[in-house]
């Protein structure tokens, strides 16, 4: 597939997973909601390997970066993600994704040393700007709502493990370790470390029954995890982590019409100026290497 396809299919499918994650919420506790999202996705991931003959043996060195991997990016990432959902609509959650296009663009100069772009850096503070002045009457309730703040806190903390695990996506994919085998032995490790974490913090594994949350479950796992993976994996690749992560600007603005539709976010004249110059920002830093697929 070009950038650009990958580019879009990682933006509609995550755009809308905030608000199904918001539906298993209402169903289990965070730490067995990703635990079972990843256990699925991992399942259905390594069931299509298999029918594509796919080889699933791979030298022991090359596990233990797929467990860094998949510890960062499948447990603690996600985890974080989900207790901040429980506590800051699904929108506000997806803002804090918009700054990994400047994080991962330090992270890539710190790690590998890769030359800063200052199309790339500009185009990101645009992003960051408009998605600031979007939730900015948000964000003014800070001081006065601590669950606010908390999730605020969570949220950042989720953006910083999901980009050191692009660091380690981008090294491990320079040492060929790449593939939907590599995605399925993450996601694996990722559900593993969960199971783990609910067993250890004695998190009773409870969870209310409805077709709302079995379809929310399945989408989150075989098109928010399984497909949307593959297809950002398969983009970081393309583009590099910088340019990968504007994906998480552009989700935002989908994510903030679900929420308007679905969770009665009020649209103001903030709301689209913010939007101007999150898409502003975003054409400024992807046009030449979407259109080119370099």
């Amino acid at each position: 597939m070009s950038a650009a396809s990958l580019f879009a299919t990682c933006v509609l499918i995550w755009g809308t997973t905030w608000y199904a994650i918001t539906l298993q919420l209402a169903s289990t506790s965070p730490a067995v909601g990703v635990a079972l999202r990843f256990s699925l996705a991992a399942a259905l991931i390594f069931l299509w390997c298999i029918a594509r003959g796919h080889r699933l043996r791979l030298p022991r060195a090359t596990h233990a970066w797929l467990a860094l991997m998949g510890l960062l990016n499948f447990f603690v990432s996600y985890l974080f993600v989900y207790y901040a959902e429980q506590r800051i609509v699904s929108g506000l959650v997806a803002v804090g994704y918009s700054a990994m296009p400047l994080l991962n663009m330090a992270l890539s100069r710190l790690f590998f040393g890769t030359p800063m772009s200052g199309r790339v850096g500009l185009g990101g503070l645009l992003g960051v700007s408009g998605i600031a002045l979007i939730f900015w009457p948000e964000f003014a309730r800070f001081a006065a709502d601590a669950p606010l703040l908390a999730g605020a806190v969570l949220t950042a903390l989720a953006v910083l493990t999901s980009g050191l695990a692009n660091m380690v996506v981008t090294r491990n994919q320079s040492a060929g370790i790449d593939g939907w085998t590599a995605i399925a032995y993450a996601m694996a490790y990722g559900a593993l470390g969960t199971w783990a974490y609910v067993v250890l913090s004695g998190d009773p594994v409870r969870i209310v029954w409805s077709g709302r949350f079995v379809a929310a479950l399945f989408y989150l796992a075989a098109l928010g995890s399984a497909l949307a993976f593959g297809a950002y994996f398969a983009l970081l690749r393309q583009v590099g982590p910088a340019r990968a992560a504007y994906v998480g600007v552009m989700s935002t603005i989908v994510a903030l019409l679900v929420s308007a539709t679905l969770e009665g976010y009020d649209w103001t004249r903030a709301t689209m100026i913010g939007i101007a110059l999150a898409v502003a920002g975003n054409v400024l830093a992807l046009n030449r290497s979407v259109k080119s697929g370099a």
